[in-house]
């Protein structure tokens, strides 16, 4: 059986290739030679880039096979995000690898800023020995302005903090009891923009925060004041930099970002109260290796159709720790739910109860649609494509949160309606301090039964003598029963036994035991970890 084949269209740290260990098929092409690239993409299940490469909907129609693309870094600009979700192909990125590099490179351009170390630098290097021309200020005591107090905003916050400077924030999305654990006061952008020394700039570049920074806001800044942007290029408008640079308005700017890469305005480069690096953010031995090994992980997982918190599009993001339990015990959930429909499924509900619903349970409808067409479907289901699936086939599909839960602290339920009118639900929980997962309710019938590989759930009218029937048939047929729980509404009425064997049953053996116990339901569930 052929490997998968992992496509590197860019050069990548050798650790990368390491991390995605030897059950690939490793293939290396410039993906910057279009022809080359689209040619090795016919053979890809997955490919690997960096910013180079363009993963446009050409480039993804060419890969028929394609599961992943794999982002070696934070930007996406160069991958078709929506054309690969159509596809069913899920993009991943590596979006903390480069914090703390770019948290210090934004450091270092605000004392180069504080101290006009380039600009010293050169003109020393020229053999011109100007101390008073480059006579600098210290960041004691100084103001320092982060607009965007996410994860590196918060990086940063504790480096400046070190050098004694007073750490102001502004960020529409920080609680106040955030902003007050990181010892930073939160201010209007406004105010952010008057009152500080040094602001340095961490916005996602949206068409909200595209130009953020321009005449009217740069206007606000003392005349003694720094700007500096490593973020995303044309968070500040350049041409209004320039004529705050150029008549006094600010006293510098450092910049990393620009709105086109490599700039093409060259009077941002060539003005003295200027530091400009070039695109520097990522570009750490660490930070490189970080991104390659984060994404080398991300495509293990994405291959294996496990669930993948880097996927951008993938709802459910990163998964809060008391709800990732759940994904495995909800995929189990979804094969019982798809074995248990005897005609085409035509709506689901995802049923989350307790505390758990408190947090983002997203990620468990996910896992429920992937759970219930791993058996259904002959393709791979992955966390991208099985609302594709559902979508195709009609399928409604709704996540209900509910945080009372009266007999368990939590309970997860799948319940749908299937295409012949009937009605079918399971539900499941983890119990002890093991987390052990279990059952507790099949259509409407309370159970507490572990998961096992093989299920048999059977529903036949009660009266004595049925568990010798069908324990006898299992026995000479040497299929261990290792579980069984019985349950009913009233004596006399139905009744549901689900057991769970040690081995798979022939269908021949369950035709003579469904005939032998009239049973309305007899099925066995296989589930796949």
């Amino acid at each position: 059986m052929s490997k998968p084949v992992v496509l590197i269209a860019e050069e990548l740290s050798p650790a990368t290739v390491e991390a995605l260990g030897p059950d690939f098929d490793v293939v290396n092409v410039d993906g910057t030679d279009r022809p080359a690239l689209l040619s090795a993409l016919a053979t890809a299940d997955a490919i690997l880039v960096r910013s180079a490469t363009k993963v446009d909907e050409e480039a993804i129609a060419a890969a028929p096979n394609l599961k992943v693309v794999a982002r070696a870094g934070v930007g996406l600009d160069n991958v078709d995000i929506k054309a690969a979700t159509t596809a069913g192909v899920m993009v991943v990125n590596a979006p903390t690898s480069n914090i703390i590099s770019a948290a210090e490179l934004t450091v270092g351009h605000i004392l180069s800023l504080a101290r006009h170390i380039p600009a010293a630098h050169s003109a020393l290097a020229q053999g011109q020995w100007k101390r008073s021309k480059y006579t600098g200020v210290e960041l004691y005591e100084k103001t320092i302005g982060i607009i965007g107090l996410g994860r590196i905003g918060a990086l940063i916050t504790a480096r400046m903090q070190a050098f004694g400077t007073n750490v102001v924030a502004y960020d529409p999305y920080i609680t106040s009891a955030r902003a007050q654990q990181l010892g930073v006061t939160l201010l209007s952008l406004d105010e952010l923009l008057a009152q500080s020394d040094f602001i340095t700039i961490h916005m996602p570049k949206t068409p909200e925060t595209t130009g953020m920074i321009s005449d009217d806001q740069l206007a606000l800044m003392k005349p003694t004041a720094f700007i500096v942007n490593v973020a995303r290029g044309g968070l500040i408008d350049e041409d209004a930099l320039v004529r705050a640079l150029t008549t006094g308005v600010i006293a510098g700017a450092g910049l990393d970002v620009f709105v086109s890469e490599p700039p093409t305005d060259h009077r941002l480069l060539g003005l003295e109260n200027v530091v400009v690096t070039p695109h520097l953010g990522a570009s750490t031995d660490e930070a490189q290796e970080k991104a390659g090994v984060s994404v080398a992980k991300s495509v293990r997982l994405a291959l294996s159709g496990e669930l993948v918190p880097d996927a951008v599009n993938v709802a459910g993001g990163v998964i809060d720790p008391s709800v990732r339990p759940g994904i495995a015990l909800v995929e189990k959930l979804g094969q019982v739910f798809s074995g248990l429909a005897g005609s085409p499924l035509t709506s689901v509900d995802v049923v989350v109860r307790g505390e758990i619903a408190g947090f983002d349970v997203s990620v468990l409808k996910l896992a429920a649609l992937k759970g219930i067409f791993t058996n259904v479907v002959s393709e791979t289901v992955s966390y991208v494509n099985a609302p594709l699936l559902a979508e195709q086939r009609g399928v409604t599909v709704r996540l209900i949160t509910d945080p009372v839960s009266e007999e368990y602290r939590n309970i997860i339920q799948l319940s749908g309606a299937l295409s012949d009118g009937s009605q079918i639900s399971v539900a499941g929980t983890l119990t002890g301090t093991k987390q052990i997962e279990k059952i507790v309710e099949i259509n409407g019938y309370d159970v507490e039964v572990p998961f096992a590989q093989h299920l048999l759930v059977m529903m036949y009218d009660d009266r004595p003598g049925i568990v010798a029937v069908y324990g006898k048939e299992f026995g000479e047929a040497s299929i261990n029963i290792a579980g069984m729980q019985i349950a009913r509404t009233a004596a006399g009425g139905k009744a549901l036994s689900v057991l769970t064997i040690d081995s798979p049953a022939p269908e021949e053996l369950l035709d003579r035991v469904r005939t032998a116990i009239a049973a309305d339901v007899l099925t066995e569930i296989d589930i796949t970890d």
